[in-house]
């Protein structure tokens, strides 16, 4: 892209060309996760004053099943579907994509399923995005840009975070390498969208990770060990979340049964057992994980829960689900260690995250949006030690890694 970039009129083409397009993206994709983020609130406030909503698990997977097998066979595979256009771009993203993901997350997480929200902002931002395509005329180059610009927006705009989101969709389509003629028009989406979900009152969530203490070789050790520790609980929680979506599809091939089934079960574990503090997103208890003690297991418990829910076909994501694990991960381990809770759980926050998705440099980003930028060493190291710990493991499977 640079040896074109010659001439200034060249120059100045590109920028006015990926400026506009860019911020047609982010007010679509902004727009989106605003109502998304405002509806999710009013979802999970109603099924936290309602608890017996749980025990309408069952009927609202049928109900998220029906509908994806009546009118969105074309786009059940989410997020891997974003990433296969990106690698070998066939057919437009088609727009129904957008609100068949917004209702399926809001319904699971109304009846309170284990779930996340990013998979949504990110369908949806990908979606709008690649209508864009048509109107624009854009060859199979520029749709690899519009793609990845999309996968920005939403992730920036659902999480606040614009230079996260940005490097996100760079790096999350392929291990090993980054499209640095992608980086403008990711970018400027992403710090648009981000602002366009602002402007809408939308407000994201805040985490306080207190003071961060001089490390010694003692310290470093123990975040090499919750580096270790949160590459292998992604990896442990990939790998099961596609071993249960796989068996379950064989043992229940109705897409109708299968929720239903799968929200029954889950519906029986939260009526049977005090498990309602895995259920949705778990943000308060996220929040918990910065500044008291939580149980050592809490993670595990959200791991399993959340593998079941998403390989049984609720909607969502998994993203906020591997920070509740990450950040009680790393509260567990601060106990262990006796190092602030703030800095244990902000670390296993992102690292959780690294090493489920692939995505080092983006988290490290994420942790220096949120935390501030004196943790930018530390979270580099225990992103990259998580990424090098799940080895091939990936919660997207269209992902592939770069021939050496």
């Amino acid at each position: 892209m640079k040896t074109h970039l010659t001439t200034p009129s060249r120059l100045i083409a590109y920028f006015a060309k990926w400026i506009a397009i860019a911020s047609i993206i982010a007010l679509l994709a902004g727009s989106a996760s605003a109502f998304f983020l405002i509806s999710l609130e009013w979802v999970t406030h109603t099924r936290l004053t309602n608890p017996l909503l749980l025990l309408g698990l069952p009927i609202g997977g049928a109900f998220v099943g029906w509908c994806y097998h009546r009118f969105g066979q074309s786009v059940e595979a989410g997020n891997n579907l974003l990433i296969d256009e990106i690698h070998d771009p066939k057919q437009i993203i088609p727009l129904r994509m957008a609100p068949l993901v917004l209702m399926g997350t809001l319904v699971s997480h109304l009846f309170g399923a284990s779930v996340g929200r990013e998979g949504t902002a990110v369908q949806m931002g990908g979606a709008l995005a690649d209508q864009l395509t048509h109107y624009f005329r854009l060859n199979q180059a520029d749709r690899k840009l519009i793609l990845m610009s999309g996968i920005s927006a939403g992730f920036a705009s659902v999480f606040g975070t614009p230079i996260a989101g940005a490097i996100f969709g760079l790096e999350v389509w392929m291990l090993g390498r980054l499209r640095h003629d992608a980086l403008f028009p990711c970018l400027v989406s992403a710090f648009l969208a981000n602002l366009v979900t602002g402007l809408w009152g939308v407000h994201h969530t805040h985490y306080q990770i207190g003071l961060i203490p001089d490390f010694s070789i003692s310290t470093w050790l123990w975040v090499l060990f919750l580096g270790a520790a949160a590459g292998l609980c992604g990896k442990g929680f990939a790998t099961l979340t596609h071993f249960i979506g796989s068996r379950a599809k064989k043992a229940i091939p109705s897409p109708v049964l299968r929720p239903f089934i799968g929200g029954a079960v889950l519906a029986a574990l939260f009526l049977c057992f005090p498990l309602s503090a895995y259920s949705g997103l778990g943000i308060p208890v996220i929040q918990s994980a910065f500044h008291q003690t939580l149980n050592a297991y809490d993670w595990l418990a959200k791991l399993l829960l959340t593998a079941f829910s998403i390989g049984t076909g609720f909607k969502g994501g998994e993203v906020t689900p591997l920070f509740y694990m990450g950040a009680t991960l790393g509260n567990a381990i601060a106990q262990l260690s006796h190092l602030p809770l703030g800095l244990m759980a902000g670390l296993g926050f992102i690292a959780v995250f690294s090493g489920a998705a692939n995505t080092p440099l983006a988290c490290t980003l994420m942790a220096i949006e949120l935390f501030g930028g004196q943790i930018a060493l530390p979270a580099l190291f225990v992103a990259t030690v998580s990424y090098l710990f799940s080895g091939s493991a990936t919660i997207y499977k269209a992902q592939r890694s770069e021939s050496p």
